[in-house]
C-alpha cells in the first residue's frame, strides 16, 4: 500500500523535481524560462564524457589489432640487444680510449649518459620513425595515439622519456608493463597515461586487403 508521501510524489508535476533542486541553493520558485535556462547551463556537463569519448576514437581499432604482452616483449630485447651496440660503440669505446673507469657510482656520468642514450633511442625512434624502434620493426608492431593521427612530441615525451623512466627506476616498477596482459587495448602504465598503445601492422594491412577486395 502507498503512503501518503509516495501518493504525492507520483502525482507532482515534473517541474517540482527542479523547483526542488534549485531552490536547494536559492529559496525563491522560477518560471519554466529561468528552469529552462539553467537546463541548457548545465548541458555542457552532460556531455564533458562524451566529448572525451570522441576524443579517443581518432584511432579506433578492433581488440584483436592490438599486439600482446609476448610479441612486444621480444620485441624490446631486441631494443636492449640495440641499446647494447650503441653503448658499446660510443660511450664504452670513449672511456676505454680515455683511460677511465665505467663502474662507481650509480647516478655517476657513465651511467647517466647510458640512460640518456636509452631513453633517447625510445624517444627518437619512436617519434621520426612512426611509432617503431627497431624491434618493433622487426615484429611488425608500431605504437599508436587513440587521440593523435600522428605522434605528438607531447605523447611521445609522456611514454617514452618519463613514464619508461620510471617503469625502469626500480624493478618493482616492471609490474607497470603487466596490464598489457589482461587489458582490453593492450595498455601498460605508460600506454595509460599516454593514450597510447600498440598494434599489429600485418593485421591491419591483411583486413585492408580484405575490405578492398570485397569492395
Amino acid at each position: 500500500m502507498d503512503t501518503p508521501n509516495q501518493e504525492a510524489a507520483v502525482t507532482n508535476h515534473p517541474d517540482d523535481f527542479y523547483q526542488q533542486v534549485l531552490g536547494s541553493f536559492k529559496r525563491k520558485e522560477f518560471s519554466e524560462e529561468e528552469i529552462d535556462q539553467r537546463q541548457k547551463e548545465w548541458q555542457r556537463y552532460e556531455g564533458i564524457e562524451d566529448k572525451q569519448k570522441e576524443r579517443r576514437r581518432v584511432n579506433d581499432f578492433p581488440d584483436y589489432f592490438f599486439a600482446g604482452f609476448w610479441i612486444r616483449l621480444f620485441a624490446y630485447l631486441v631494443d636492449v640487444l640495440c641499446i647494447g651496440a650503441i653503448t658499446g660503440i660510443t660511450l664504452d669505446t670513449i672511456y676505454h680510449l680515455g683511460g677511465w673507469s665505467s663502474s662507481g657510482h650509480p647516478f655517476g656520468l657513465y651511467q647517466l649518459l647510458s640512460l640518456a642514450i636509452y631513453l633517447g633511442y625510445f624517444v627518437l625512434l619512436t617519434k621520426f620513425n612512426q611509432g617503431q624502434t627497431v624491434g618493433k620493426m622487426i615484429f611488425g608492431i608500431r605504437v599508436v595515439s587513440f587521440t593523435e593521427a600522428d605522434l605528438s612530441w607531447k605523447t611521445v615525451l609522456t611514454r617514452e622519456l618519463c613514464m619508461r623512466y620510471v617503469l625502469q627506476f626500480n624493478p618493482f616498477f616492471y609490474c607497470g608493463y603487466l596490464p598489457v596482459i589482461f587489458t582490453k587495448e593492450k595498455q601498460h602504465a605508460g600506454d595509460y597515461f599516454s593514450e597510447t598503445s600498440v598494434v599489429t601492422i600485418n593485421l591491419i594491412k591483411a583486413f585492408n586487403k580484405q575490405a578492398n577486395a570485397n569492395m
